[in-house]
């Protein structure tokens, strides 16, 4: 018992100190606070992760607060995958590291969710009504998680400008394959100076 609290302490201070990291990108307390609330969700053991049960593990009455961070309140996605990717690198950082990239699915109902549309997911092992996102993993003896990630949107999505933007996808965002994005993903850990010494991929990437 003794060691397992150890853990459990040791698991909540680094957490904190994760949080600390990025606490500064939310400019109210409240968001602050969910954010740290949705991290402890995240890797708590759940059954299922989705607003209401990460609520419920928050102590919150509804999934309203969640919600509300991450689809209502201003915030930069990619400054706080900056501050993460940062935070990874002082702790996990191997010049002989392995990024890994990896795409998988997400099953969705209807078709509003940005991305979705019929198309092959990793995670049923046949084609689904889901999203599919494109990542990238960082893996060291000390460790392994994600650094990075990109989200694919299907010609049906991109030809599609007013769809899009119900979507808050911006006029911007052209086409790109699941090869170009994992060749964006890994010139930007370049460009970051994240040390790695090899890539490794499926052969849907491999091939390329």
């Amino acid at each position: 018992m003794g060691g397992d609290l150890a853990d459990v302490r040791l698991w909540a201070g680094e957490l904190g100190a994760v949080h600390g990291r990025f606490v500064h990108r939310f400019s109210r307390s409240e968001p602050r606070e969910s954010a740290l609330s949705y991290m402890r969700g995240l890797i708590a053991p759940l059954q299922r992760k989705n607003g209401w049960t990460l609520a419920e593990e928050a102590g919150h009455a509804g999934p309203d607060r969640i919600h509300r961070m991450l689809n209502r309140i201003e915030w930069d996605a990619d400054e706080v995958l900056d501050d993460v990717r940062r935070y990874v690198v002082g702790n996990l950082g191997d010049p002989g590291a392995v990024l890994v990239v990896d795409d998988t699915g997400f099953l969705k109902k209807g078709t509003r969710s940005a991305g979705v549309q019929r198309q092959y997911s990793g995670t049923a092992g046949r084609r689904e009504n889901c999203q599919v996102g494109v990542f990238l993993a960082y893996a060291t003896d000390r460790g392994r998680t994600l650094i990075d990630r990109r989200l694919y949107l299907p010609t049906s999505w991109t030809d599609a400008p007013e769809r899009c933007r119900r979507a808050g996808i911006g006029d911007d965002v052209a086409f790109e394959t699941k090869v170009a994005m994992a060749r964006a993903m890994v010139r930007r850990a370049i460009a970051d100076k994240v040390p790695f010494r090899w890539v490794t991929a499926d052969a849907a990437y491999g091939f390329s």
